[in-house]
């Protein structure tokens, strides 16, 4: 039997003009035999609606403009609200360290900031399906 290809939704965080990093991560993920749905610019519940719509295995939210405290935590209340909190939520991008724990205790699962390995975004988001 063939294992499930995993689904993983990227979108930037509402009106982050910064590209580079997501389409990075999104090209090292589908490299990875991952199938990728990227959004681009989006907010909150545009991105659970898509990720409903598409039944994705986990979201990738990306933040470079300082947006990330209000805006991804605004994405796993929506997931709740839709009743798919099984949806893991991560967040990539310029994210100083002392946001991360107000993130993780808002629900999103891990925050990689500039300069993580590709491989460890990898491996992380396989280990949470």
């Amino acid at each position: 039997m063939a294992e499930k290809r995993l689904k993983i939704l990227v979108a930037k965080l509402g009106l982050d003009s910064h590209w580079r990093g997501a389409m990075v991560v999104t090209r090292a993920l589908r490299d990875a035999g991952m199938e990728v749905i990227y959004l681009g610019n989006q907010f909150p519940d545009a991105i659970v609606r898509t990720a409903l719509q598409e039944d994705v295995d986990v979201i990738g939210l990306s933040s470079l403009s300082g947006n990330h405290l209000v805006l991804a935590p605004r994405v796993v209340q929506e997931l709740e609200r839709s009743g798919a909190r099984r949806m893991p939520v991560i967040l990539g991008g310029a994210v100083p360290k002392r946001d991360s724990k107000a993130l993780t205790k808002a629900g999103v699962k891990a925050v990689f900031g500039p300069g993580t390995p590709l491989e460890d975004i990898v491996s992380y988001v396989r280990s949470l399906v």
